[in-house]
């Protein structure tokens, strides 16, 4: 089984700032590679796309960062343009107006931690398992979500 889990009570300011960086940018450009020695090139970046739960794991990380600091809300839409398909933005205005919390989190805070487990894939989607941390101790509580991410183009695109 494979996870991906952030560390409960850390934000990374790091990642988040990346992930503005990429966004602000729209494009992030080719690394042009360096020779080094006998003339090696260094890759300095994978054009391979990555796995599903893995976007998924990053999404969540930098959206969760993003919700809880001040004045995140510029960076939650930014996230939510550049990872989430424009159905599911469309599907998630609906249910936050019915709602009055946010639909990524499906809850009017920001959680403690998250972790992603890959899961099933089949007719160009794949799902994974969201496991959002809302408290610690000897009885922490938990969201769990299935997050529904398209093949071709690596967008999220459910979330239940």
């Amino acid at each position: 089984m494979i996870q991906l889990r952030n560390r409960p009570g850390r934000h990374t300011a790091g990642r988040t700032l990346v992930i503005a960086a990429l966004l602000a940018a729209a494009v992030v450009p080719a690394a042009a590679a360096a020779p080094l020695g006998a003339g090696a090139p260094v890759t300095v970046r994978s054009t391979a796309p990555a796995p599903a739960y893995q976007q998924i794991a990053h999404f969540y990380g930098a959206y969760i960062d993003a919700a809880g600091s001040e004045g995140g809300g510029t960076l939650t839409t930014a996230l939510r343009a550049f990872y989430l398909t424009p159905a599911l933005r469309s599907q998630l205005r609906t249910w936050e107006a019915r709602n009055h919390a946010d639909g990524v989190l499906r809850a009017q805070n920001t959680p403690l931690a998250f972790e992603v487990t890959p899961g099933d894939s089949g007719a160009g989607h794949t799902w994974s398992k969201v496991r959002l941390t809302w408290s610690g101790g000897k009885h922490p509580t938990y969201t769990r979500l299935t997050v529904q991410s398209d093949l071709r183009t690596g967008r999220i695109s459910g979330i239940r």
